[in-house]
């Protein structure tokens, strides 16, 4: 599964705090629980020693722009990179690695000044000359999956430690891209001389050093002795590996085999939570479980299909079989009901389970003799659905299939691994698949690469000429009151047009044995408090343990 933009805490997204209760429908019609924070005792810092990390899934490479980076590989990311930008807890946008950026009036030139005396871990300098070569030769490169979010940008030089992000059209939100990859400066220097194998050499300015990397067995990181943080990171060493199966990883937690997991699975999240001995960080925002539609391929290219299978799915069965009743709200849009982008108008406008209704938009298609599929009318809609192979996901897809079955769909359920999974899904080569689509962060940023034609993060293949002249308004104010209003115009066009259905909100959750200190404690340059871990990441400069 994907998270489709930005990753980090919005400002006026819920991250969860302890025992925090989050109201809306968790599959049993009344409270749920949301986000829970239950920690031991910290302690004092602790200088050395090595924890091992389970990660859902492998990545494919760790290049910004070549690689595609989800949940799991972002953890791997933020040991080695540093972002320009990141957000706290509290939602407020602050500069990282990255000591000022400012707007002209119009939110056409954004200007970014570095902090100085920073280098890659190869030597090179963090300077604007290597900032404009990464930017110039890797994110806005032809092929590169960042276009979407970069369109009609360009970098100048300023001077030797400052740049200016120069936009075609304004965007009051722009530096939100530079949280994750678009964010993640890489030495240009060692990029050039890996070549096709920069992917699989990722050298960043971060705490850790990448050292090997076994693909589908450990990624292993040392501690960069020359950091530009005083004093950090604590561990010497971090290994990660992907442990895609849920149950496995959960018991390599138990056993003492790793002394961290991450998990976006509501289920794990639930057993996690019964386990002594295991500091708990869990995270609720506007992550949210989809199956979504390939809306330029037959038969989904057609709304009534969609519409159809909408009314099929009985999104409380859904989040009864991930585990999640009783933990997370049913999803009705992509922001959660404590954002402040939630649109009450949408949710309530959203299709409830009714398999009368979708029986009827679906024979509608099936009797078209003008169907989009070409096959004679009164023959059955047939589908192909992917899902990447975690036991979780088939009970899920065997619901789903057994749901639009029920009314005359026949489903073919196809696994995948995750890095074929997000291939397909960038290239168009699907009708159906299980996803996760993320919206923290300004929706602006959010919002335009996932419903941008042309974009590589669109792949729903959606576009519609109102989101376009709204996301235009959103990006040109920072006035939240238009903002908002404007937010709603494209969730009600999405929901309308159906691109995605929703499941439930996605609780995460990084999960570590007691002796693992400081998951969510990491800090700004300046000593201000960051920390959240949101959708399953974490940031690991900060961290040690006592084991």
């Amino acid at each position: 599964m994907l998270v489709a933009a930005s990753l980090a805490a919005a400002a006026t997204a819920c991250s969860g705090s302890d025992d925090e209760k989050t109201k809306g429908n968790g599959g049993d019609g009344g409270e749920v629980t949301g986000a829970i924070r239950d920690v031991s005792d910290q302690g004092k810092p602790v200088k050395g020693g090595s924890i091992t990390v389970g990660l859902e899934a492998e990545s494919n490479g760790f290049l910004p722009g070549k690689s595609n980076i989800a949940n799991a590989g972002t953890s791997v990311a933020y040991a080695i990179y540093d972002p320009l930008m990141k957000i706290n807890s509290e939602g407020e946008l602050k500069p990282y690695l990255a000591e000022s950026i400012e707007p002209n009036d119009d939110f056409t030139r954004w200007t970014l000044k570095l902090r100085s005396r920073i280098e890659f871990h190869d030597g090179t300098p963090l300077n604007a000359d290597a900032l404009k070569a990464v930017f110039d030769d890797y994110l806005i490169a032809p092929g590169s999956n960042l276009l979407g979010g970069l369109a009609g940008v360009t970098m100048e030089k300023v001077d030797d430690l400052t740049v200016a992000y120069v936009l075609e059209q304004p965007n009051s939100g722009f530096p939100y891209n530079l949280v994750l990859a678009a964010g993640w400066p890489f030495s240009p220097t060692a990029a050039k001389a890996a070549g096709e194998d920069a992917p699989a050499k990722p050298v960043g300015t971060g705490p850790f050093v990448f050292k090997s990397w076994e693909r589908d067995s450990r990624l292993v990181v040392t501690r960069n002795e020359d950091y530009w943080q005083k004093d950090l990171p604590y561990l010497d060493e971090i290994v990660f590996r992907p442990i895609p199966d849920e149950d496995t990883r959960i018991s390599s937690l138990k056993t003492g085999d790793v002394d961290v997991v991450q998990s976006l699975r509501q289920g794990t999240v639930a057993k996690l939570r019964d386990i002594d001995g295991v500091d708990n960080y869990e995270f609720l925002g506007n992550n949210t479980g989809i199956s979504v539609f390939n809306t330029a391929k037959p038969p989904v290219d057609d709304v009534r299909v969609r519409r159809g299978l909408a009314q099929a799915t009985d999104q409380t069965q859904l989040i009864d079989v991930l585990g999640g009743s009783g933990m997370v709200p049913v999803a009705t849009q992509l922001f959660s009901p404590d954002d402040a982008y939630y649109s009450e108008a949408a949710a309530k406008k959203w299709y409830k389970y009714d398999p009368k209704a979708a029986a009827k938009d679906l024979e509608s298609y099936v009797n078209d003799p003008e169907r989009s599929d070409g096959k004679a009318p009164g023959s059955p809609i047939t589908l192909r659905y992917d899902c990447p192979p975690d036991p979780s996901l088939n009970e899920l897809t065997q619901l789903i299939q057994a749901l639009w079955n029920a009314v005359g769909v026949e489903v073919e359920l196809r696994q995948v691994e995750q890095a074929t999974h997000i291939s397909e899904a960038l290239s168009g080569d699907f009708q159906v698949k299980c996803f996760r689509a993320g919206q923290e962060g300004d929706p602006g940023v959010t919002l335009y690469p996932i419903f941008t034609e042309g974009s590589p993060l669109n792949v729903a293949r959606f576009s519609d000429p109102g989101i376009d002249e709204a996301l235009a308004k959103i990006r040109a104010t920072d006035d939240i009151t238009e903002r908002k209003a404007e937010v709603e115009k494209i969730v009600e066009i999405a929901n309308e047009n159906i691109p995605a259905i929703y499941a439930g909100q996605t609780l995460s959750v990084v999960a570590v044995r007691d002796e693992v200190k400081n998951v969510d404690g990491w800090t700004y340059p300046d000593g201000s408090k960051g920390g959240t871990s949101p959708n399953g990441t974490n940031v690991w400069a900060n961290v040690w343990t006592t084991g």
